[in-house]
Formats: C-alpha cells, sequence, structure tokens
C-alpha cells in the first residue's frame, strides 16, 4: 500500500476535501442550516488544535482556554459596539489580546504543575467570566449582539459563506503548521520537555521557556476561533469562558487523538455530530451523550486517529509503522 493511501495518510487531505464541499451541497440542497453548523465544527476545530499545541504537544492540562475563546470573541463585539467595523482592527485586537492573556496566564500558571497547574488556569477563565458579568455596559451575563459584522474591504464574515470559507482555510493553515511544527526543532524539544523536562533542562533549552512559548501560541489561535465565533453567532456572551466550555475542547482533544495533528480536526468533527444527531432522536440527549464519550474513551484511549493507525499497524505492519504518529 502507497503511503498517500495509508487511511491515516489519507484522512486529513479527505476531511478537507469533503468540508470544502459543504457549503456547495448545501446550497444544493437549499439548507443553509448545514453551512452554519459545519462552520460551528470548523471554529471549534480551530479552538481544539490551539488546545492540542498546549495539551498534545507540550502537556499542558489548561482548563482555562475557554478565556482566550471569549477574549477573541469579545476583541470582536467591543470595537463593533463602539462602531468599528474593520476586520483588520478586530483582528489586531484579536491577536493582541489573546497572546497578552496568554503569556500573562502562562507565566503565572506554568510556576507551578499537575493539578495545580489545572486548577490556576480554570481560576483564570472564572475571573474573566465574572468580570464580564459585572460590565453592565456591555451586556453582562445577558452577553452582547454583535453590531456590525468583520469586514475585510468585500469580505464581510457576515455571510454565512464567506465566514465559512474564513474558518476552513484558517484551520487548513492551522492545521499544516501543526503539522511542520511537529518535526521542527521547536517542536521537538517542546514535546520532550512533556516527556523529561529536567533533561531538557540540562541540555540548555529551558523547559519553561519552551512551555510558555507554547502556551502563548495556543492562547492566541484559539482566541483567533473565538473572533470567528462571534462573527459565526452574531452574538457573544460570558458563558464562552465558563468551565464546561474548556472541557468540550479538552474532550474533543483526547477523543480525536491527543498529540496528533488530525486529532483535535476528528475530535470536533465527532463531538458536535454526535451532539446534533442525539438532539433530533430525543430531548434527553445528554443522557445518552454521556455515556457514549465514556465509552469512547474508555475503548480507544489514544482517540479516534490513535485507533485507526494502530488498525493499519496490524494490518499493514512493515508500512504503518513508518508514519506512525505522524497525524
Amino acid at each position: 500500500m502507497t503511503d498517500f493511501l495509508r487511511p491515516s495518510r489519507a484522512l486529513l487531505p479527505l476531511l478537507f476535501v469533503l468540508l470544502a464541499c459543504v457549503p456547495f451541497a448545501a446550497a444544493a440542497a437549499q439548507q443553509p442550516f448545514w453551512t452554519s453548523f459545519f462552520a460551528r465544527i470548523l471554529v471549534y476545530a480551530i479552538a481544539a488544535s490551539a488546545l492540542n499545541l498546549a495539551l498534545g504537544y507540550g502537556g499542558l492540562v489548561s482548563f482555562g482556554h475557554a478565556l482566550f475563546l471569549g477574549v477573541g470573541a469579545y476583541a470582536v463585539a467591543l470595537p463593533a459596539f463602539h462602531g468599528i467595523g474593520s476586520g483588520w482592527v478586530h483582528l489586531l485586537f484579536c491577536l493582541a489580546g489573546g497572546a497578552a492573556v496568554a503569556l500573562v496566564i502562562g507565566a503565572i500558571s506554568l510556576r507551578t504543575s499537575g493539578m495545580a497547574f489545572i486548577m490556576i488556569t480554570l481560576a483564570f477563565a472564572q475571573m474573566g467570566y465574572f468580570l464580564l458579568v459585572s460590565l453592565k455596559v456591555y451586556g453582562g451575563d445577558d452577553g452582547l449582539p454583535l453590531a456590525a459584522p468583520s469586514r475585510f474591504g468585500a469580505l464581510d464574515l457576515g455571510s454565512a459563506p464567506v465566514l465559512y470559507g474564513a474558518a476552513w482555510a484558517v484551520l487548513l493553515a492551522l492545521t499544516w503548521w501543526m503539522s511542520r511544527l511537529r518535526a521542527a526543532p521547536f517542536g521537538m524539544a517542546l514535546r520532550a520537555a512533556r516527556q523529561n523536562a529536567r533533561r531538557v533542562d540540562a541540555m540548555g533549552l529551558q523547559s519553561r521557556r519552551l512551555q510558555l512559548a507554547a502556551f502563548t501560541l495556543s492562547g492566541t489561535a484559539c482566541a483567533l476561533a473565538g473572533a470567528l465565533l462571534a462573527n459565526l453567532n452574531a452574538f457573544v456572551s460570558p458563558s464562552s469562558m465558563s468551565w464546561s466550555v474548556s472541557g468540550e475542547l479538552i474532550v474533543m482533544v483526547v477523543l480525536g487523538g491527543i498529540g496528533t495533528v488530525a486529532g483535535p480536526v476528528v475530535g470536533a468533527l465527532v463531538f458536535l455530530g454526535l451532539e446534533e444527531g442525539l438532539k433530533g432522536v430525543t430531548e434527553h440527549w445528554m443522557v445518552l451523550f454521556g455515556p457514549l464519550i465514556v465509552l469512547m474513551a474508555l475503548f480507544g484511549r489514544r482517540g479516534i486517529v490513535g485507533w485507526i493507525e494502530a488498525l493499519e499497524l496490524s494490518r499493514w505492519p512493515a508500512r504503518a509503522g513508518t508514519g506512525r504518529g505522524r497525524r
């Protein structure tokens, strides 16, 4: 079997081709809902991929990444509230705000490890949540409708097909960058720090700086997902910073395959697709959704991508082992 035809190698290209066809299929079927629904999947796939950089590559179990999602969303909503509709300004606020907040939180949180790190990141996210709840001028707990979508010249992210194309392109670029980063010196050093930080420090690479850089990049990319989410919903709310959203992102990464490039994309697709499917079956969908996620975690500890790679290794051991773990 050629490398391209191996399931683990063909998975990502196939997914992106199929996702690119969604708006055209939805338009042909006169079902615009599917464009919006899959746009939401793309946005959360971006956020999950961003988390995967810190969690999968760096071993940083952050339970507060929803904060960066909220920072990106409000970086669009607050300028729009004050009459600024330029997408370039929104993007500048989003990236600068996400990077600054992630840098500060990372610098403080990385002084700890393990459960303490988890709790500190969660605490920061809750602080952001309650701060925005207290700002009644911007809607407080009720949220804030988006006064104007982000406009990049002739491109208006208030249009679902345009936003879908933008989210697809961002996810493609982020996925490509993650695949390159995995084999780059920074990525290899970061993964080494996850395994044994003391040895990395002994080599003079300073594991904490590597982890801080990864955490900052992760938060910035997650803020970009938040900016897209604000345009998709035409509404922002402090609830986007809640601990449950951070938990969902972690589940997406683990479900798809932690530390793999394709894992967050697959995880977001399965998680949100399963949720939507069960909602169409029963109003008590959460009763079924929870046990299904638990069963997937028990029988696929390496995630869906890891299960595909294990199956491939068992069927084509001579060839599968050469590319194992790349996707």
